[in-house]
């Protein structure tokens, strides 16, 4: 994949958001910085990059607006929320297990929830590879970053 091919900016909707915790903040802030250190993002069809990325939802549909280095508008593709509503349901239930669980369990018992929680992150970055198989290819290091950006936009208060 060639230096073109890569994600040079990454932006989230935030006209729905009150607040987020710091934890949640933090998450947000580690995973751009690391989609920006390193991703693997090609658009199908020939449309060359680096891109600007900006992900929004609306009326239930997840948008990826992908933009050239200057901010020109290069493609926009969606895809449903539902599909990953289950999945980002689940995977924030576990994360507050575990972090209920740092407070008072054992290290063995929180690396049980860990094991679970980073599971179900796999599972979500997955779906999304695979629902965005047609449209873009991603590595997997940027398909879990990406989950962790959509598990945040799901966040409204």
């Amino acid at each position: 994949m060639s230096d073109k091919q890569r994600i040079i900016h990454v932006s989230l909707d935030e006209h729905t958001v009150i607040r987020r915790s710091p934890q949640i903040e933090h998450e947000r802030k580690v995973a751009i910085y690391d989609i920006l250190e390193e991703n693997q993002f090609e658009i199908l069809g020939g449309i060359e990059g680096p891109y600007n990325l900006h992900i929004s939802t609306e009326e239930n549909r997840l948008i990826f607006d992908v933009r050239d280095e200057i901010g020109g508008p290069l493609t926009k593709f969606t895809l449903p929320i539902s599909s990953f509503r289950s999945i980002v349901k689940d995977y924030f239930v576990v994360c507050d297990s575990y972090f209920q669980a740092i407070k008072t369990l054992t290290p063995s018992q929180i690396e049980a929830i860990d094991m679970g929680r980073r599971g179900l992150h796999n599972e979500g970055a997955e779906l999304l590879r695979d629902r965005l198989a047609d449209k873009v290819k991603i590595d997997e290091n940027t398909s879990r970053r990406l989950f962790t950006l959509i598990c945040v936009l799901h966040i409204k208060a």
